[in-house]
């Protein structure tokens, strides 16, 4: 199969996520390269420039929003398609704001495989798309740390349930259920840390007049 374009970028910090992207887009014949988080992808991305971008969103270092914006504030990258793939920024607002950056698809998990692929073959057939201007650093900051605060109260309210849960479940039943909270203890840990430094952030943005 000849490829007229670069190889497919997936950036996925879920380990068989991203081997099951990985697996499917090759098995269509796709070349492939993978990164692990926004700043993995950056680096590859600096030796080799992929035909189109899919990337998670929740991600460790740096996660696909910030991602994305720093290819759109980059001349060299800011016309490269990208897919959002999220199963935690799914809210009508989540979608607009990722689109606002200049997403050009928004995909939900679990992924439905055939949508996906045709996803991809439209994207990269269609020629160039017109790409929005990227957003300033303080109105991306400000729209990300809103998606993070609505993140942060969606997780609180999972694990106050999963604590209660674990109070009543059967013995056979706890395991399992507490590593869901220990994990979803992480994720809120990692979303306290990125909401922290958008506010370091913010704070050295001068306003606008």
């Amino acid at each position: 199969m000849n490829i007229p374009y670069g190889p497919l970028l997936v950036v996925e910090d879920v380990p068989n996520i991203l081997e099951l992207l990985s697996v499917t887009l090759r098995f269509k014949g796709y070349p492939v390269i993978t990164a692990g988080n926004g700043e993995e992808a950056l680096e590859i991305i600096a030796k080799e420039r992929p035909a189109l971008i899919i990337t998670d969103i929740l991600m460790p270092k740096m996660d696909g929003y910030a991602f994305v914006q720093n290819l759109r504030t980059d001349i060299k990258t800011h016309d490269i398609p990208i897919i959002f793939l999220s199963a935690t920024y799914v809210t009508p607002e989540d979608k607009t704001f990722a689109l606002s950056l200049g997403a050009s698809r928004f995909i939900e998990k679990p992924i439905d495989t055939e949508d996906f692929l045709l996803t991809i073959a439209e994207l990269l057939t269609q020629g160039p798309s017109t790409v929005p201007q990227p957003l300033e650093d303080g109105e991306f900051y400000v729209g990300y740390g809103q998606r993070l605060e609505n993140k942060l109260r969606h997780k609180n309210t999972q694990i106050t349930r999963t604590e209660r849960l674990l109070k009543t479940l059967p013995k056979e039943q706890v395991a399992s259920f507490e590593q869901l909270l220990a994990q979803a203890k992480r994720d809120r840990e990692q979303i306290r840390a990125e909401l922290e430094e958008i506010e370091k952030i913010l704070k050295n943005i001068p306003e606008t007049e």
